[in-house]
């Protein structure tokens, strides 16, 4: 499925999506947003990268379910639980640093299951 454009100038009286900017009715923002409801049991994958960053290490929380709101809060909670900085990009959330023995000991402690 191709995206179109998004609309420049039209004369249609018609509302546009802020975020979008899709006409309304068209709205693209809810459909690229998945969210998975989060389950009891919920399994997380560590593991450490370095390719592409520099050479810097980043520890990556992997098998998360696609929440937003829930990736948000768990990304927040494990930068101050480590003093870290970090990011949550394609549904994973990165850490800088090798922080596995600190994750998984609080990971663990949350009920989650740990692999890595």
């Amino acid at each position: 499925m191709g995206e179109r454009p998004r609309t420049v100038y039209s004369t249609d009286k018609g509302e546009l999506c802020p975020r979008c900017g899709w006409p309304v009715r068209q709205c693209v923002c809810s459909s690229t947003k998945a969210t998975e409801s989060v389950p009891t049991r919920v399994v997380a994958k560590l593991r450490i990268e370095k390719s592409g960053r520099g050479g810097k290490t980043v520890t990556v929380v992997d098998g998360l379910p696609n929440n937003g709101e829930f990736l948000k809060t768990l990304a927040t909670e494990l930068k101050q639980l480590c003093g870290t900085g970090g990011a949550i990009r394609d549904g994973m959330i990165e850490l800088q640093g090798d922080r596995r023995d600190r994750l998984r000991a609080h990971l663990a402690s949350k009920g989650f299951t740990v692999k890595g």
